[in-house]
């Protein structure tokens, strides 16, 4: 799965603030996401970042 950062993605699971959309902020070994309903902040490890993602809503240019 190619992401890159500012990366907008959409997650099989909502947020417990019901938000689905996350902005990626840091792609490598961890991906940081952004909850773009509530802006909570989670670090993640890429194997666990890239099986709940669903698909890339919008790319960086």
């Amino acid at each position: 799965m190619d992401i890159a950062v500012n990366d907008l993605v959409e997650t099989k699971k909502p947020h417990p603030c019901g938000g689905k959309t996350w902005l990626v902020l840091r792609v490598g070994m961890d991906f940081r996401l952004r909850c773009t309903t509530c802006g909570r902040e989670l670090l993640i490890p890429r194997a666990k970042a890239e099986k709940s993602i669903r698909r890339v809503l919008a790319r960086e240019a």
